[in-house]
């Protein structure tokens, strides 16, 4: 299929701080803001050396850019709270000292954990085969309101860790969330969550997430986080005719 639409919509993966490489990236497919559009698999923060330049980047973009929140993104937030501990290798201590940091904060925290246009859904992690994709967008949108509020109950843990944690799981739903390597290494009883997940047909789900799995092409699945911020490469991928782009990170190997 070739490519000739004034308007493209380009799907990102894990950006995590690595902004040299995304403006890389964005200018290998001519990224025009004026014309086209950018959705994010979430984590854009965390691990990379730029989080700060990389929320200032895409907040700026407006009604441009999508992102649905990963992990990353949640530990921020959490840490600005004062909820969640530093780790030994968070890398967004620019984000929290940042004169406008609150405001990008505070910008963060309203992106939804699920974002659908028509027949392409977008969550960080994953979606538990026991959800319906109806149900997925209604526990999103629970969990979301939830914890911008900090009301976030048991149900709605689960399906915060579904969307934005989630890689293997067993049939049941049950998530092995300890486990990020490979499929093939999986404990004993958990597969790929996409590879029991009912989603209704012509439905595509774009995710990030999962560096180890890299960049996976499925009928109706999609995997971009090609693991940039481990010194591989940003992946994006055009919605219109599935074309993808990919920049080699700015970061040395660490593999």
């Amino acid at each position: 299929m070739s490519y000739d639409a004034p308007v493209a919509t380009y799907v990102v993966g894990d950006v995590q701080g690595c902004f040299i490489t995304l403006e890389r990236l964005l200018a290998r497919i001519e990224f025009d803001a004026s014309r086209d559009r950018l959705w994010f698999v979430g984590d854009l923060v965390n691990r990379g050396p730029s989080s700060l330049e990389v929320l200032r980047f895409v907040r700026g973009l407006g009604t441009s850019a999508v992102t649905v929140l990963g992990n990353h993104d949640l530990h921020l937030i959490e840490r600005r709270r004062g909820t969640r501990e530093p780790r030994r290798r968070d890398t967004f201590d620019d984000v929290l000292d940042a004169p406008d940091g609150d405001v990008l904060i505070d910008w963060l925290v309203e992106r939804p954990l699920l974002h659908r246009e028509g027949d392409a859904v977008m969550v960080h992690a994953g979606i538990l085969p026991t959800w319906s994709l109806a149900q997925a967008e209604k526990l999103a949108k629970e969990a979301s309101v939830a914890f911008q509020y900090g009301g976030v109950d048991s149900k709605l843990q689960t399906a915060l860790d579904g969307l934005t944690r989630l890689r293997t799981c067993s049939k049941d739903g049950e998530m092995c969330l300890d486990y990020a390597g490979p499929p093939g290494g999986a404990p004993k009883g958990c597969r790929p969550w996409f590879e029991m997940a009912s989603l209704p047909s012509g439905v595509t789900v774009y995710f990030g997430h999962w560096a180890s799995l890299g960049l996976y092409l499925g009928t109706n699945i999609i995997g971009l986080d090609s693991g940039c911020v481990w010194g591989r490469a940003l992946t994006a991928m055009r919605l219109e005719d599935r074309e993808i782009f990919q920049e080699p990170s700015e970061i040395g190997s660490r593999s």
